[in-house]
């Protein structure tokens, strides 16, 4: 049970995209070997992708729905603005893998699967691109974490 209790924090923290947070903690609070670090970190990865990304979709549609009920004029042409611009621009030099590379570590996992989501509607393709990233990072981290050890301990 108290094991549990220690590795639920971590799956929380990695299902929301912590992984800042939850492998250094899984590590060096609560010691973790490697199979469980890598493990619960990972799933709890996945589990908040395939949950956000879910919960994403069920969102946008409920707004489209307000947002219909509530129109009662004819929806005027969307007209480019700066942001707009901006966004498309990002997205077409990005894409999905660069939504993908910055959620673990930039974004969060509820906002990364959200804006893929957002723009590419094709759920398979935001899970397995999202979770490949939160994969990459999470193991990343935990390598840098893992050889540099005695250099991180200096500055705690």
């Amino acid at each position: 049970m108290e094991l549990f209790l220690k590795i639920l924090p971590v799956f929380f923290a990695a299902m929301l995209g912590f992984g800042k947070i939850s492998v250094p903690s899984a590590i060096g609070l609560f010691g973790f070997n490697h199979i469980l670090v890598l493990s619960v970190t990972w799933a709890g990865g996945l589990t908040g992708v395939v949950l956000f990304t879910f919960i994403s979709d069920v969102f946008l549609k409920w707004i489209e729905k307000i947002k219909n009920k509530y129109s009662k004029k004819p929806q005027k042409p969307k007209r480019f603005t700066k942001s707009n611009r901006r966004i498309i621009r990002i997205r077409k030099k990005f894409g999905i893998w660069g939504i993908a590379f910055l959620t673990p570590i930039g974004l969060s996992t509820p906002v990364g699967t959200f804006i893929a989501e957002r723009f590419y509607k094709d759920k398979k393709k935001v899970i397995f691109v999202i979770g490949a990233g939160i994969l990459f990072w999470y193991t990343l981290i935990y390598f840098l974490l893992f050889f540099f050890k005695e250099s991180f301990s200096k500055f705690l």
